[in-house]
């Protein structure tokens, strides 16, 4: 049987090369590419690939922000090059099935990519097996924070902001207005408990909205 796959990297050489690795593999196929979050989103709305290998750090929409809002069309893979705990508890909280770091082998990512498929769970090798259901456990248990009582509008917003886009900007990314932009950034703030710009972009970095500067 064929599994069907959607690579998600704002980076096109990393795409090509996952391409190329995953294309050894006769009974994989790449049926799609994306190069932000917001394209990765309407990307598998409408393909509905088994399984999408999905950068942790992307424009528009961040990884985990993806997982959340396709994880029941597709099974979900993070690609990231943070083995931080933290983001995988959130990447299994918001769905996703699978947390592959960059610098895994590609044995490991095309395995990850079947064990996945099957519906089960698939964490990097310094992530043992056994710690999945621990995980998965402290994931469910976590206490419901701010973040999650923004609506998918609100977080397309609030990431959009944080990048730097002006309401303009993001109501042509989104196709809505300005004000509509302002509405919603407004709302998100306050839910969040933000006061300014400073504000937004440091919890954007605490939150792995924004990638942390090295």
């Amino acid at each position: 049987m064929t599994i069907t796959i959607l690579l998600a990297d704002d980076h096109h050489v990393v795409r090509q090369g996952l391409r190329s690795l995953l294309a050894l593999e006769r009974d994989f196929q790449v049926i799609a590419e994306a190069s932000d979050g917001l394209e990765a989103v309407r990307t598998i709305d409408r393909l509905r690939p088994q399984v999408s290998i999905v950068d942790l750090m992307m424009p528009g929409l961040g990884g985990l922000e993806v997982t959340r809002q396709v994880c029941q069309w597709t099974r979900v893979v993070i690609l990231s090059m943070h083995d931080n705990e933290a983001y995988v508890i959130e990447a299994l909280r918001n769905g996703a099935y699978g947390y592959v770091l960059k610098d895994s082998t590609a044995d490991e990512l095309i395995q990850a990519v079947r064990i996945v498929a099957e519906g089960r769970r698939f964490l990097s090798s310094p992530f043992s097996e056994r710690a999945i259901a621990a995980y998965s456990q402290k994931a469910q248990s976590a206490p419901l924070d701010p973040y999650e009582t923004l609506t998918t509008r609100e977080r397309e917003v609030l990431h959009l902001a944080a990048e730097g886009l002006s309401a303009t900007d993001i109501s042509a990314r989104l196709s809505i207005s300005p004000r509509t932009v302002e509405i919603h950034r407004a709302n998100a703030m306050h839910k969040l408990n933000l006061h300014s710009q400073a504000e937004l972009i440091r919890y954007a970095l605490r939150r792995g909205i924004l990638p942390m500067e090295d």
